[in-house]
């Protein structure tokens, strides 16, 4: 659910007119809802609750401090993927033992730093790296708590830019030769393997990724076990699906039902690590049309949100719903053509054949100086902004019921050179 609603064909958030938005802060907006961010935390919270899970908020998925703040203050650890990931945590307020390194490729000042701050947990994809990882530790004279990063190889479940368990990507140790990994670093005082961490990729809207990634881990932990490691810890990573064109997501609960009963088979504390479920539908990216016009037999709808703004449907095939912010009634389905409507592509003012939000999507006609609403933006949104063409990124503003405020000011031009003035 979201607190996105159109009321009198006008489009609010909570109870504040979008247009009123616009107007005040200018486009390309990024809005989020407070509400929907804090009601979709908690039903991750209440539907593993029988486990009393560690929820680590996907810090990638969407970084403002304000909205990393609001997951803390929820009970909410972090998961983090970077250095700069790590930092932005630590000034949202979590607390070091509640957050999980991620990521297929640490630096070792990124490891150095998590080990000074004391993290919870490494999640660990390489034997390079569980190495590097012993090594500092020991150089430290710490000791740092890791989970092998297994790929379960399983069936393609989602896009592949962002299927990471299938045969071939970066992602994890394979699951055939992990035990050999685990077995040299037995010994060693500097790092313990304590829990098995899988990321089936992300969106899934089936529950059969999980169910098949459960039986697999109850194997591979009773044989690390066995090997003589103490593993108390289970990481599912994230991946649970959002609505993005009508109700095709599944509940958090579903995904418990499946989660769960393997989890309390192994004896392990559970972690998650949702982003998209809690923020993807809790924001929206608002813009306004310039310019419109035919040619070639397309009708185009030039307006002032770009790929740089936006670049999922270009990177990844994405649909996101687009319709206007007024004046028109909301259809059942935003895939097809209803009383109306024109087909169109939505474009940007990007100099690439690339830069676009949507293409032969059925709009009302709209024109000059209109605002559009490209609805399930906040997850990898913002967080994958550029400033490619030289454009300043987006503002950002949080609405609480009838207030709102600014969480990121727009950029102006002197950001865009300030690192490269010479002081």
């Amino acid at each position: 659910m979201d607190h996105f609603t159109y009321k009198n064909r006008v489009l609010h958030c909570d109870d504040v007119p979008v247009p009123a938005l616009a107007e005040k802060y200018g486009t390309p907006l990024y809005v989020y809802s407070k509400k929907t961010l804090e009601h979709h935390l908690k039903q991750i919270q209440a539907a593993f609750k029988a486990v009393d899970p560690l929820v680590c908020y996907s810090i990638k998925t969407n970084g403002n401090l304000h909205i990393a703040r609001l997951m803390v203050e929820g009970g909410a650890g972090c998961d983090v993927t970077s250095g700069g990931e790590l930092y932005r945590a630590l000034k949202a307020g979590c607390s070091p033992s509640k957050i999980v390194f991620a990521g297929a490729g640490k630096t070792n000042a990124e490891i150095r730093a998590a080990l000074e701050q004391g993290v919870f947990l490494f999640n660990v994809e390489s034997e390079g790296e569980l190495s590097a990882i012993a090594e500092i530790a020991k150089s430290m004279g710490k000791v740092a708590n890791v989970a092998l990063r297994v790929n379960p190889d399983l069936p393609p479940k989602t896009h592949a830019k962002t299927d990471t368990s299938v045969k071939g990507v970066k992602f994890g140790l394979d699951i055939d030769t992990v035990l050999e990994f685990a077995e040299k670093v037995l010994k060693n005082p500097h790092v313990k393997v304590v829990g098995l961490h899988m990321h089936l990729g992300s969106p899934i809207l089936s529950v059969e990724p999980y169910r098949q990634g459960i039986v697999k881990g109850q194997v591979l932990i009773d044989k690390l076990r066995a090997q003589g490691h103490r593993i108390t810890i289970w990481n599912m990573g994230g991946g649970f699906g959002i609505h993005y064109k009508k109700n095709e997501a599944l509940p958090a609960s579903a995904f418990a039902e499946v989660i769960v009963p393997g989890i309390q088979e192994a004896k392990c504390k559970l972690v998650l690590e949702p982003g998209r479920f809690i923020v993807g539908n809790a924001g929206l990216l608002v813009s306004r049309v310039i310019y419109t016009k035919d040619s070639g037999g397309k009708h185009f709808v030039i307006q002032d949100a770009a790929m740089n703004d936006l670049i999922r449907p270009t990177l990844y095939d994405s649909f996101h719903r687009i319709w206007p912010v007024a004046g028109f009634d909301t259809p059942e389905d935003y895939q097809v053509e209803n009383p109306g409507t024109v087909k169109s592509d939505v474009v940007g003012p990007v100099c690439e054949s690339g830069d676009f939000l949507a293409k032969d999507r059925y709009l009302p006609a709209v024109g000059r100086g209109d605002l559009l609403a490209t609805f399930s933006a906040g997850a990898y949104g913002m967080a994958m902004a550029s400033n490619y063409n030289g454009r300043p990124r987006a503002a950002e503003v949080l609405v609480d019921g009838a207030n709102h405020h600014l969480i990121r000011r727009r950029e102006t031009y002197e950001d865009l050179i300030r690192p490269e003035v010479d002081f």
